[in-house]
């Protein structure tokens, strides 16, 4: 069941196959977007559209620009026009002190930071032409107190938060009564999936002047 108040609004979900993915489709399906779920995985997609069948789904390598170029080509040949992006695309990586911080975990998560690179830049146009444009992001507590076993992951958070606010310091210039850019900022995701699915879905509640830049924690309920 729809209670209608994202009707007419479609929402890309990047990183779709996780379970904050799957979490965030369903609870934006149930509000009544239209969701474009996108993935790396043929297998993460398939087992998201048998979770979640209402959701239309991509298979899209988003840390490649001409690919996300071509996806949001293909929507808007399709007729269709992008009301919110949501961008789940990471992972944790780390450990081993500041001399361990490998390359191989950089490059892997500075390839996540690179999806919100590509995919903002591509949709920024739509978010703004949108009557509700919406972006969200999940962050980390380790941006304001990294360590040195996650060095590699703060500094990669902490460049998907300064994009974000950047992005929202452009709505503000462009739509500054009708975009806006967020970032939800946790601890460890895990466990709180369908708080974060919520707030998604209250991002189209609020004035976007009031969520617009905004950091917002999500902590865990703490049971009386």
């Amino acid at each position: 069941m729809s209670d209608g108040r994202l009707a007419g609004r479609t929402v890309l979900v990047a990183g779709a196959t996780s379970t904050s993915g799957e979490a965030v489709s369903r609870a934006l399906v149930a509000a009544g977007a239209a969701v474009v779920a996108v993935g790396a995985r043929a297998d993460g997609l398939e087992a998201l559209r048998t979770a979640v069948p209402q959701v239309t789904t991509r298979r899209c390598d988003l840390a490649d620009r001409s690919a996300v170029d071509g996806l949001v080509a293909s929507l808007q040949a399709d007729g269709t026009h992008v009301n919110g992006l949501v961008h789940l695309v990471g992972g944790w990586r780390g450990g081993g002190g500041v001399a361990g911080q490998s390359d191989e975990d950089w490059d892997f998560l500075e390839r996540g930071f690179r999806t919100l690179r590509n995919t903002t830049r591509a949709l920024y146009d739509d978010l703004v032409a949108s009557p509700a444009g919406r972006l969200a992001i999940v962050s980390s507590t380790s941006v304001e107190s990294p360590t040195a076993g996650g060095a590699n992951y703060a500094a990669a958070k902490a460049a998907a938060d300064a994009w974000t606010r950047a992005v929202a310091q452009g709505f503000r210039k462009n739509a500054p009564d009708t975009a806006a850019a967020t970032v939800f900022v946790v601890r460890s995701l895990a466990g709180l999936e369908g708080r974060l699915a919520d707030e998604v879905v209250g991002l189209w509640d609020a004035p976007a002047a009031v969520v617009n830049g905004a950091r917002i924690p999500i902590e865990p309920r703490i049971e009386r």
